[in-house]
């Protein structure tokens, strides 16, 4: 059933992880399989067998292959240093061939205690594992880079945390597991060797296109790589009305990938300020603060590799600072190449004519007016209190002459009367159909996210009742975005009484 797994990442030098298997659970119980994803990955679906399922992916066996180990790395944690954090609750059991020919790192979260547990259980609640399934599924579907849940496992014991609730297991899949944070733990310990080993990996696994370059010129081309990547990646959040949570920089996957659902939320109503997490006291990790942390997390990896970048000190921050520099147009660009599509705009000027090619000197000034746009709808829903998703979801509506059913949402509507105009005068610039218009809008606004309080009812159910048919309706909700659900109370917003306004880790 399980197809045979390599390990790449075990491979480089015993200092950069510890071998050890997972820690057996009680009794291992499959919750869920995502068999499209398994068999993208080379599973026999034909042999499925869910308690062998269960026992490879609780921890309670290790499939052929296999060589499982937890990874050393540090981190910023909320801006202060740990130079030593590491795998304390996962163990990587190996790569395995995805079809569309790259490789995915297999790793069980919850599987036990490792040398990086600094004194926790290395268990997962079943909360968490839930929460993090249904939300990373959730991105994936919405085309947006992330890890993939492939697994959920009860473990048949039991887990402390804010209260006892059931222990589980989630098998997450990345195209890695490396972090700014792994290259924080050698740059610490001046282990140029392993920074050198991380750069030819990361280059390996997920910037091939640079593999040609001279070995002086790889870890500066590796960084400005992943600027590009998390600036793209943020902006995607931001159009969701996503917020991270915890976007340390042990969070900040080098492959551009989403990492790490835990105090995660979609917003509901629009506030650029919006925070979740019940750790984030400061709104650190506000909507509207994404952009601004993700450069400040790669200015930490660009740190740890200006002596790779140069060896004239001086030269390689000049460098490395306009690399990191560069994050801010690069996210603009891709900020405003989301609200684009979420307005239904094409990327034209002013003349018809694509922006790239575009000569008339327009071009530029059609991006800043199509992001100013863009950004005073946000204001619009601000000053209204509306809910983030059906605001654009409702577009395709107005666009019809049902302003009001768009305007039926905002509490105050008085922004948005004098913005839809400005939109239907920039639309009708481009000549373009209404049809079309109504396409490009229903493919680029989802209506149904998994919101928090629809999640924490899936939570409940999986705990207080072991009913998870909540969690299985939800799950298929939030994986066809862009269709109508049979139950159409997935799409509506909380009740004033089933706000859910704090997230928890989980750890």
């Amino acid at each position: 059933m399980f197809p045979a797994f390599s390990g790449r990442y075990a491979s480089l030098p015993d200092r950069m992880r510890a071998e050890m298997a997972p820690t057996p659970v009680a009794a291992p119980r499959l919750l869920a399989f995502n068999r499209p994803l398994a068999e993208a990955l080379g599973f026999d679906l034909d042999a499925f067998d869910a308690t062998r399922a269960a026992e490879v992916l609780g921890g309670n066996a290790v499939p052929d292959g296999a060589t499982p180990i937890a990874a050393a790395y540090a981190g910023h944690q909320f801006g202060n240093f740990v130079p030593q954090l590491g795998d304390g609750r996962a163990i990587l059991l190996g790569e395995l061939a995805h079809r569309d020919g790259g490789l995915r790192e297999v790793q069980l979260k919850g599987a036990g205690r490792t040398p990086f547990s600094r004194g926790g259980d290395g268990r997962a609640p079943i909360g968490p594992v839930l929460r993090e399934y249904l939300v990373s599924e959730a991105m994936a579907a919405l085309g947006v880079p992330t890890t993939r849940a492939l697994a959920a496992v009860a473990s048949g014991e039991q887990v402390v945390r804010q209260m006892v609730e059931p222990g589980a297991v989630l098998t997450r899949v990345a195209s890695s597991h490396v972090r700014v944070g792994t290259f924080q733990y050698f740059a610490a310990r001046r282990d140029s060797e392993a920074l050198s080993l991380l750069v030819d990996f990361c280059i390996e696994r997920h910037y091939p296109e640079l593999a040609d370059l001279p070995e002086a010129e790889r870890a500066l081309a590796l960084v400005e790589a992943v600027v590009e990547r998390q600036a793209s990646l943020v902006a995607q959040w931001k159009g969701l009305g996503f917020i991270h949570g915890v976007m340390n920089t042990d969070n900040c996957a080098i492959s551009g990938e989403t990492i790490d659902y835990g105090p995660c939320a979609f917003m509901d109503a629009f506030h650029p300020h919006r925070v979740f997490s019940s750790i984030d006291e400061r709104g650190r990790y506000a909507w509207d603060n994404q952009p601004a942390i993700a450069q400040w997390n790669l200015a930490r990896l660009a740190e740890t590799l200006l002596p790779l970048i140069s060896d004239d000190q001086e030269r390689a921050v000049a460098l490395a600072t306009e690399a990191i520099e560069a994050f801010a147009e690069c996210h603009d660009a891709a900020w405003t190449a989301v609200l684009r599509a979420k307005l239904g705009l094409g990327a034209e000027d002013s003349q018809g004519q694509p922006e790239s090619r575009s000569t008339d000197g327009q071009g530029g000034q059609v991006a800043d007016e199509d992001l100013a746009l863009g950004e005073d709808f946000l204001k619009a829903m601000e000053e209204g209190n509306a809910d983030f998703t059906l605001s654009f979801a409702h577009l395709p509506r107005a666009l019809a002459g049902d302003e009001a059913a768009l305007a039926e949402g905002f509490e105050r509507s008085g922004r948005l009367e004098a913005w839809l105009p400005r939109w239907r005068e920039r639309l009708a610039r481009e000549g373009v159909a209404d049809e079309v218009v109504g396409a490009r809008l229903a493919a680029a606004n989802p209506q149904v996210i998994p919101r928090n309080h629809l999640v924490e009812k899936a939570i409940r159910a999986a705990i207080d009742d072991d009913d998870l048919s909540v969690f299985e309706t939800l799950l298929a909700a939030v994986t066809r975005p862009y269709q109508t659900p049979d139950d159409t109370s997935l799409l509506a917003p909380p009740g004033r009484d089933e706000r859910v306004l704090r997230t928890f880790c989980g750890t």
